[in-house]
């Protein structure tokens, strides 16, 4: 799953100083393409290529007409140190999955944003010892991929670190300079009392204080008691308030430099966005013309078997009734672009699927063992023993029904 709590994302244009000031031109990054219109990178869902059963991006595209896709999540690694991976675990600097999936998008005129940060794992923020050290680690992810956009989604135990977004903040105004042209934003968390809370608040205070902005400021509404679209416009609302008494900014500005990041059908706390409530925020933030609306995540945007999940939270599936890549479908509308109007089958998980071995209290698990329990095949995420399969925020990642 991505968070627990509504976080922290700080999505910045990135070049390194320590390494020479490089500028992001498309001819001389490996595996570069020419760049999208921002509204793309602005409206590029999230989507897990390692990880919660990944779909086929070019299957999405033909069947949406999306173009921009936000990979995650750059992570530092498990062991330690100052250089970036796919989830702590496989250095960018050897990759080749995730690069294959790049090139794929963009044989077919898409590309690629890459995210920083997620909920759980330690991020660079926190392991690299300054804001120049912090901005060479994600120099490097740009240079491999050839990046036109990137985003930190800068989350627990980071968001709460100040010295860490100090380093994020100051790597993104490093990076930002030196790479000029490169998409930037910085998402949040929200709440539905304030639009978002004091960390939120000492990020925003932090940007400014370093001379910092960003193409947007996004907001997280979701995992904090929302109660439909109308408590996301609410928050929206709210943001934008602070986004002006911060920054100095007037309405307009502010909506010009603030962002949606939602999370389609069931969250990770029991709320639920079904389809009607992306068309009201999409409304919300055409109309207020809003600078970003992403949300997490592809993974997570084809029907469940059964489709309520069981009442459940999935990495793979919504919880709720839908068409494989409903949710898409409102991220090219905020592009500017009508997706197709054939209505693709959806994919809902397979029942035939056979049961892993049954789950036992007193064996220990490690990261990737597989285990059957209630009828639904699972993986563990960390080490575990004594963890029963099932609970909203424990060890196991459900894979389905078996």
């Amino acid at each position: 799953m991505r968070r627990l709590r509504a976080c922290l994302g700080a999505v910045a244009a990135l070049g390194i100083a320590a390494a020479g000031s490089t500028a992001l031109l498309a001819g001389n990054a490996s595996g570069a393409t020419n760049a999208l219109s921002d509204r793309w990178y602005a409206a590029a869902p999230y989507l897990m290529p390692l990880d919660n059963d990944p779909p086929d991006a070019a299957a999405i595209m033909d069947a949406t007409g999306l173009k921009a896709f936000q990979l995650a999540f750059v992570l530092a690694p498990n062991g330690g140190g100052c250089s970036p991976t796919w989830g702590g675990t496989s250095p960018v600097s050897s990759d080749t999955a995730v690069q294959a999936v790049i090139d794929r998008i963009r044989s077919k005129g898409g590309d690629v944003s890459v995210s920083i940060g997620g909920y759980g794992g330690t991020k660079l923020g926190q392991t690299c010892s300054d804001a120049a050290s912090t901005a060479a680690a994600y120099q490097q992810v740009i240079t491999k991929y050839g990046l036109h956009a990137i985003d930190f989604d800068l989350e627990e135990p980071e968001y709460e670190n100040a010295a860490a977004i100090r380093n994020e903040i100051g790597a993104a105004k490093i990076l930002q300079r030196n790479n000029p042209g490169l998409y930037v934003s910085v998402t949040t968390a929200g709440t539905t009392a304030e639009g978002t809370g004091w960390f939120g608040k000492q990020m925003l205070l932090e940007a400014k204080s370093q001379g910092f902005t960003p193409n947007n400021f996004s907001l997280m509404p979701f995992d904090g008691g929302f109660n439909g679209a109308a408590a996301q416009t609410d928050a929206l609302t709210k943001f934008n308030r602070i986004l002006q008494s911060t920054f100095g900014w007037n309405e307009a500005t502010a909506y010009a430099h603030e962002g949606f990041s939602g999370m389609n059908g069931r969250s990770d706390t029991g709320e639920y966005f079904p389809q009607a409530d992306f068309q009201t925020v999409l409304d919300y933030a055409t109309s207020h013309h809003m600078d970003r609306f992403t949300f997490w995540s592809l993974n997570r945007d084809r029907q469940c078997s059964p489709p309520d999940n069981g009442g459940r939270t999935s990495g793979t599936c919504s919880s709720v009734a839908q068409n494989a890549w409903d949710f898409a479908k409102y991220a090219v509308r905020f592009a500017g672009v009508t997706p197709p109007t054939t209505t693709p089958t959806p994919t809902p998980s397979s029942p035939g699927t056979a049961c892993k071995a049954a789950w036992s209290s007193s064996a220990v698990y490690v990261k990737g063992d597989e285990v059957s329990y209630g009828k639904h095949n699972w993986k563990a995420k960390w080490w575990t023993q004594n963890e029963t399969p099932g609970a909203e925020w424990g060890p196991w990642e459900d894979e389905g029904s078996c």
